[in-house]
């Protein structure tokens, strides 16, 4: 007779005591899983496109899994440690990223159905800031388009993009100002100034 595991509910439990449970039952890693694979792949897939995205996000919780023993349990919310993780397996990808964002200022987006009027000036307006936030976005360097993108894409706080990337609060707060500066010069045209490393 098979042996049955008696899946604990996950429904109020923190992400650091699934971890924490999942040191002696891995299974109980997957409820980490079903609760961030979807924000994980689409973060990968707006970095990378989606031709990359399945394979990073998969990596992102095969990584995870395999250092789950050596999760600080003391934080509670596990996104910030995973963010960090589909960061760094991205910075591998930075040639890909790169290509990935020139070719998407150069597509159009896709045409709205007929009929629908405020979509289709919505869709207009978007893509006429489109291409240069995406040809903008290809100008900054990654170790700050990382902390930018942490923030808006990915949804994190200035702390817990810090602890995502494992540098300092002020780091990230230095090198968030500096990827919005670029953003700001070079989508008022201006061509933005050379960035210098801050640590």
């Amino acid at each position: 007779m098979a042996a049955v595991t008696r899946m604990l509910p996950v429904e109020g439990v923190s992400d650091a005591a699934i971890i924490e449970q999942s040191w002696r039952d891995p299974e109980r890693f997957a409820a980490v899983f079903d609760r961030y694979y979807f924000q994980i792949h689409g973060f990968a897939a707006q970095r990378l496109g989606p031709s990359l995205a399945d394979d990073v996000a998969a990596e992102t919780f095969l990584v995870a899994f395999d250092r789950r023993d050596r999760y600080n349990v003391s934080r509670e919310d596990a996104r910030p440690w995973l963010y960090g993780i589909v960061a760094n397996l991205i910075a591998r990808h930075h040639r890909a990223e790169a290509r990935w964002y020139r070719a998407l200022s150069r597509t159009p987006l896709a045409q709205a159905d007929d009929g629908h009027a405020d979509q289709v000036a919505g869709r207009v307006d978007a893509q006429a800031h489109r291409a240069p936030l995406i040809a903008a976005l290809a100008k900054i360097p990654s170790s700050h388009r990382d902390v930018l993108l942490l923030v808006a894409w990915g949804g994190l706080s200035s702390q817990e993009a810090a602890e995502a990337l494992g540098i300092t609060g002020a780091a990230v707060r230095t090198r968030l100002h500096r990827a919005r500066k670029i953003l700001r010069a070079s989508l008022n045209g201006a061509e933005p100034t050379m960035i210098e490393r801050d640590g």
